[in-house]
């Protein structure tokens, strides 16, 4: 086996690894920075710092009855879970989280990125029709709307990005980046895709998906046992692979501000760890930004989600593209 595809295999494994885990870690932040912006005490009781709630969580899940809906779609029903987590699973493949540090280049990866991203709404819409639940069937509703309607603006400000590079290769839009990170160059592109990264991850103020108050718990209101416990994973795999992507495309990827011009040479070793090390802290940044919005923006209504989608950001992502394409037009005439 060449060293190329051992070190893919490692890289792909580390990151899957990574992202397997990720939920726990988020639901532990998430309840830490919650009861700190509340006020409150917070997890405390299993394991030191409560560091173990997370853990028993998963015990809980597991132990819980696994229930379907006597009239619901059973086969769909046990499907639908798994591919929210299996969409989530896939995007890794084309994120750089270092210079060479990737499991695969391929020359249309943002549009391998799109199409992937795309495809975890047929499991919140599948759900909602199997669970045979007017609950359920409206949440279900809900999110294939809210996809279609942020999905446009979302491919609009990537294209923005793809005309400053000249290419579809993820690797290429990180490398690019090396000296002017593209949130410097395409600020509202920027603004644009992490708005539609929120409605995209079904997350407050876009979670109109799941709203308690008038949905119970929407799509997965008839889920329950480790079926429950995949969607909830889903959700903050999406948390952390979208948190990856706004990194990616418009902050710098694995560069620090300005590298170019400031950084010195190092040893491949130590240029790795650097890189790796970046690239986490800005990931977890905005994994951090995610929780904190939740916990500080009251819910939109509906009405209101689709109008910000389609009067205000498809507009503002559309004239976005159109005015950087003519002004790198007229700079390259």
């Amino acid at each position: 086996m060449a060293e190329a595809e051992v070190n893919s295999y490692v890289v792909l494994g580390a990151a899957l690894f990574m992202l397997l885990n990720s939920a726990a870690i988020c639901v532990y932040a998430e309840r830490r920075i919650a009861s700190f912006i509340q006020n409150r005490i917070g997890p405390n009781r299993v394991g030191p710092l409560g560091l173990f709630q997370p853990l028993a969580d998963v015990v809980k899940l597991l132990l819980k009855e696994d229930v379907t809906p006597v009239q619901g779609f059973r086969t769909i029903h046990t499907i639908a879970p798994m591919i929210p987590v299996v969409t989530a699973l896939l995007t890794v493949a084309v994120i750089p989280f270092g210079d060479g540090i990737y499991v695969t280049d391929i020359n249309a990866g943002v549009l391998y990125l799109l199409a992937a991203a795309s495809l975890g709404v047929y499991g919140v819409t599948l759900a909602g029709w199997a669970s045979n639940s007017k609950y359920s069937l409206l949440g279900g509703l809900r999110a294939a709307a809210q996809m279609v309607s942020y999905e446009l603006p979302l491919g609009m400000a990537l294209a923005s990005v793809v005309i400053f590079v000249g290419s579809l290769s993820v690797v290429d839009v990180a490398v690019a980046q090396e000296n002017w990170w593209f949130v410097f160059l395409n600020p509202l592109g920027a603004v644009i895709f992490i708005i539609a990264a929120f409605a995209e991850s079904n997350r407050t103020p876009f979670d109109l998906v799941e709203a308690e108050q008038e949905l119970v718990g929407g799509f997965h209101t008839e889920y329950s046992s480790m079926k429950f416990g995949m969607f909830f994973l889903a959700e903050y795999m999406h948390v952390v692979i979208n948190s990856m992507l706004i990194t990616t495309f418009f902050f710098g990827s694995y560069h620090l501000p300005f590298a170019g011009y400031w950084l010195p040479e190092m040893s491949t070793t130590a240029k790795a760890i650097l890189d790796i090390t970046v690239f986490t802290g800005k990931t977890a940044f905005f994994i951090f930004l995610f929780i904190w919005v939740r916990w500080t923006i009251p819910r939109f209504k509906f009405n209101q989600v689709m109008s910000l989608g389609w009067s205000r950001l498809l507009p503002l992502s559309i004239l976005n593209f159109i005015v950087i394409a003519a002004i790198l037009f007229a700079i390259n005439a």
